[in-house]
């Protein structure tokens, strides 16, 4: 058996495992560990637990203490040096006329290395760039690449739902979104309607997609063959799953039905065709 703490670096951050060792975490302790970025802070976002062996698939690495006021002093005084730091680069590129968006930057907890986030659509020749920031600041650079996704979970938004977008709020990781779970969910496949801030399908989409599984074993989805007080053979043509309603064709006759009173005898065998709709979103 191994001990292990998950800590995150940002609010709502990706979750990663360390070993405790002998020390005493719980969940909320801010505490010290290295990472290939160098020293940073971190906060326990689980209590130590037990695993087996088996389940650990990589070497962890020891947490190097409990930070101290000290560390969460130094932690909030880089956020704010790095805010300042980062209109100083945006000049920087602005001066060399670089096609790249910064979209953050950080210290490491002992400010021996400037982390510059940003994205670009192709290829950016840093070596000048690299010089200037290195002779500016006075401690090592590191430019990070990262994608459309990860730029929108800095940044943060307002989605088209009107909430602030899922990657920010509450979403840890990124998992696989597909046009084929946004289809099954009734959406309109239009860029307008299921791309988020960033371009890509909407988080949402994946999110959702375990909970529209469930209700499609109790909601008949457009085309099924389904017995109703009416009618002893009819078509739905719509379906809302958040309702439990389904709208069936009698003969001609509209009518509107709750899943529960109605009753699934074939289902369709229209093919899930959605290879036709390139819209260039899907991960």
């Amino acid at each position: 058996m191994k001990k292990i703490v998950g800590v995150d670096f940002n609010e709502v951050g990706k979750i990663y495992w360390f070993n405790p060792g002998l020390l005493t975490i719980t969940k909320g302790t801010k505490v010290v560990v290295e990472t290939v970025r160098g020293l940073e802070l971190a906060t326990a976002v689980t209590p130590i637990k037990e695993v087996e062996d088996e389940e650990v698939q990589y070497e962890l690495k020891d947490i190097v203490r409990v930070a101290d006021p000290k560390d969460v002093k130094q932690h909030y005084e880089n956020i704010e040096r790095a805010k300042q730091s980062l209109k100083k680069v945006q000049k920087i590129v602005n001066d060399y006329k670089l096609d790249m968006k910064l979209l953050g930057c950080e210290y490491t907890l002992d400010a021996s290395k400037l982390l510059i986030y940003y994205n670009a659509e192709g290829r950016v020749d840093f070596r000048e760039l690299v010089k200037a920031l290195a002779s500016e600041f006075k401690v090592r650079i590191e430019l990070r690449q990262i994608g459309p996704r990860e730029g929108a979970k800095i940044i943060g938004a307002i989605g088209t739902c009107g909430r602030e977008v899922c990657c920010k709020k509450h979403i840890r990781e990124f998992d696989l979104v597909t046009m084929k779970m946004a289809k099954e969910q009734g959406m309109a496949l239009s860029s307008s309607k299921i791309a988020g801030v960033c371009g890509k399908l909407m988080c949402c989409i994946g999110y959702e997609s375990a909970a529209y599984d469930e209700l499609r074993k109790i909601v008949p989805g457009v085309g099924d063959i389904v017995k109703t007080p009416t009618c002893e053979k009819c078509k739905v043509i719509s379906c809302d799953y958040i309702k439990q309603m389904v709208k069936t064709d009698n003969e001609g006759t509209i009518e509107v039905w709750q899943a529960k009173e109605i009753k699934k005898i074939k289902s369709s065998k229209q093919k899930d065709d959605v290879k036709e709709v390139d819209l260039n979103l899907e991960d």
